[in-house]
């Protein structure tokens, strides 16, 4: 995978990633930035819920689970000191659909965190997860 970074002054990054999309990273103005684009920190976090997201709704597809809604609520801890890394992540997953089976949904996570999301293994963080299901009619 390659990108190309291309500085635009102050702390703002334009970015032409692999997949043809461009993404502008930005500060926030208290720190010297325009607030153009979300925060590097902000982008690993929503990378590893669309990492862990996508495996998940391919894998119950596989196991012939419709889902209606998915949605995920990510929360973080820093460290105190620089580099300020994530030390705690959780994710809490919310599923929605008809005859959605708890042990289908919880073996889609678990194939998700610990085999194949490349962003959750990428990171040296303790990651945690929670869910919960809707069942409807």
């Amino acid at each position: 995978m390659k990108i190309n970074v291309d500085w635009q002054g102050d702390l703002e990054f334009k970015n032409q990633l692999a997949s043809g999309h461009d993404l502008t990273i930005d500060a926030a103005e208290k720190s010297g930035g325009h607030n153009k684009g979300p925060r590097p920190m902000e982008l690993l976090l929503a990378g590893l819920a669309g990492c862990t997201g996508i495996d998940i709704v391919l894998i119950l597809k596989k196991m012939k689970t419709e889902l209606e809604d998915f949605e995920m609520d990510v929360e973080a801890e820093r460290a105190e000191e620089a580099p300020k890394r994530f030390t705690k992540i959780h994710i809490k997953y919310k599923l929605k659909g008809k005859k959605l089976d708890d042990r289908k949904v919880e073996r889609a996570i678990n194939l998700s965190e610990e085999k194949y999301c490349s962003a959750s293994n990428s990171l040296n963080a303790e990651i945690t997860s929670s869910y919960e299901i809707e069942h409807t009619d």
